[in-house]
């Protein structure tokens, strides 16, 4: 329950975004600065758990990307959505691929989230200590469910667009959700059995941090 109200409090946007986003394909500058508006604190929200002090910098070098490519989508305002957290998925892995002096075959996307340091809260006015304290939580979680999670609560993707951006399957996608929201809800000592109420406090944690 709480990955779907965080959902549609996002996607309640949808249809201004989408209307931005076509206004800014014909030339509006000023509909992009809308769509920018709208997308910006759930992507640098998903990017710092990805990358954590690093997430300013590859929204930038995503943003870049975006606007230099926006005449090329094609879809709705949520389509938008998991359109530019796919952008902003592959600046991170370029990110930390950079980052490593090494780099290990197959081992990017399994490290993204490791080798994130402490998330900057300064510019988050509205971000609490325990949503400070849960996002950090994330990126202990494993992998494949922290993406999973932030995706899907942090940005608001359904469990199909989800899928697109990690290349898996939605069940998939899905189940990793559920799992690192209930190990999330423990960790930030949500009382109550496993299950909806449970992931619905910690999604509420992660969501308010945008």
């Amino acid at each position: 329950m709480g990955q779907v109200r965080q959902s549609r409090r996002v996607q309640a946007y949808d249809g201004e975004l989408g209307a931005a986003v076509a206004r800014a394909q014909g030339g509006d500058e000023t509909a992009f600065a809308v769509a920018y508006r709208i997308v910006q604190p759930g992507l640098l929200g998903y990017l710092r758990g990805l990358v954590g002090d690093d997430a300013e910098d590859v929204a930038s070098d995503a943003w870049l990307e975006i606007a230099r490519d926006l005449g090329r989508f094609r879809g709705d305002g949520a389509g938008f959505r998991g359109w530019t957290a796919t952008i902003a998925r592959h600046r991170a892995l370029d990110h930390v691929r950079r980052q490593r002096v090494r780099p290990r075959a197959g081992g990017t996307e399994q490290d993204i989230l490791h080798l994130a340091g402490r998330h900057d809260t300064h510019d988050q006015a509205l971000e609490s200590l325990s949503t400070g304290r849960a996002l950090e939580l994330v990126r202990g979680l494993p992998p494949d469910q922290a993406e999973a999670v932030l995706l899907r609560v942090v940005i608001g993707l359904d469990g199909p667009a989800a899928a697109r951006v990690l290349g898996k399957r939605p069940g998939a996608v899905r189940t990793a959700a559920h799992r690192g929201l209930k190990r999330l809800a423990r960790q930030l000592g949500v009382s109550g059995e496993p299950g909806e109420g449970v992931t619905d406090e910690a999604s509420r944690a992660l969501g308010e941090s945008k």
